[in-house]
């Protein structure tokens, strides 16, 4: 079997992730993310228009009488659009309708949703404490599934180091988002936040998959005479095909939902799209890469 040096190129590497974050973070500071009404509370009416769809600025003058706070019109398909409004009541939901459809050839009604405020702090609260608790839960994981190893790495370097790949995989996307929010009105919704948790779990998978290989070789040499990075370099080469091959299969399906899902799956298709893709290459290019130049520092001071 033909090994590649891939711990040659570490410092290439770190330097590509290292823009991608700086981006990701500049692009969250100046733009932020743009929270759904799951999480702001809000109404959200998506039609269809059975000829040609009025241009955003009609629309926008046909609803302008009606309090309906900061409008996001989102167009869809050939003939569909999404309103985003703040949250209103049935008889103005049915107010609207009938406006709607005066200045137009017909449409059908394809989904009415309303969240309240209060619901929707709620939700973004458990949120957080969801996230945080879930990065806690992994990092604990890989510190007790490597509790056997203490030379040349300890388990709790295991454990930071599968925390820097997950801040890595979900800030990039993250990146991504507040790009597309700002846009094109792309939103954070419970669906999106679901994919995100995925992503996390799926990301740490990668991570076990390599870090366990890198175990099993340093278990068996024990006392590696070849040096800790020829025997870290072995281990990604002997799961390259199977993360390649697990990623692959699972993306294709990914890509025909974003197409062919409709809208409510659209974006839980693309952020999980996002998610795999740095999953693979962070198990690859940077799980190991960061142990070993963690332990060469350490040799250094």
């Amino acid at each position: 079997m033909v090994m590649v040096n891939f711990l040659k190129y570490k410092k290439i590497y770190f330097i590509f992730s290292g823009i991608l974050i700086v981006a990701s973070l500049f692009s969250l500071i100046v733009f932020g993310l743009k929270p759904g009404i799951d999480f702001t509370g809000g109404s959200i009416l998506e039609v269809e228009y059975k000829t040609e769809r009025p241009d955003n600025q009609k629309i926008r003058e046909v609803l302008a009488n009606f309090d309906l706070g900061e409008i996001t019109i989102q167009p869809t398909g050939d003939r569909g659009v999404i309103l985003r409004t703040k949250d209103i009541s049935e008889e103005t939901h049915q107010e609207v309708i009938k406006k709607l459809s005066e200045n137009s050839e017909g449409f059908e009604e394809l989904r009415f949703e309303s969240i309240g405020p209060v619901i929707g702090k709620e939700l973004k609260e458990k949120t957080k404490i969801v996230i945080l608790l879930s990065l806690l839960a992994i990092v604990l994981y890989i510190a007790l599934a490597f509790r056997k190893l203490t030379f040349p790495a300890k388990s709790w370097q295991y454990g930071v180091a599968s925390l820097l790949i997950l801040s890595h995989d979900v800030l990039l996307p993250l990146g991504i988002f507040s790009v597309l929010g700002k846009y094109y009105s792309l939103q954070i919704t419970i669906p999106v936040i679901a994919a995100l948790l995925t992503i996390i779990g799926y990301a740490i998978n990668n991570v076990v998959v390599v870090y366990d290989r890198l175990r099993e070789n340093i278990l068996k040499l024990h006392h590696f005479t070849e040096g800790f990075e020829k025997v870290a370099n072995q281990a990604i080469n002997q799961t390259l095909s199977r993360q390649i091959n697990t990623s692959l299969t699972t993306l294709f399906p990914l890509i025909f939902i974003f197409f062919l899902g409709g809208e409510t799956l659209r974006y839980f298709a693309l952020t999980l799209i996002f998610g795999i893709i740095f999953g693979l290459y962070s198990s690859l290019f940077l799980a190991i890469p960061i142990l070993v130049s963690w332990l060469e520092w350490r040799k250094k001071v």
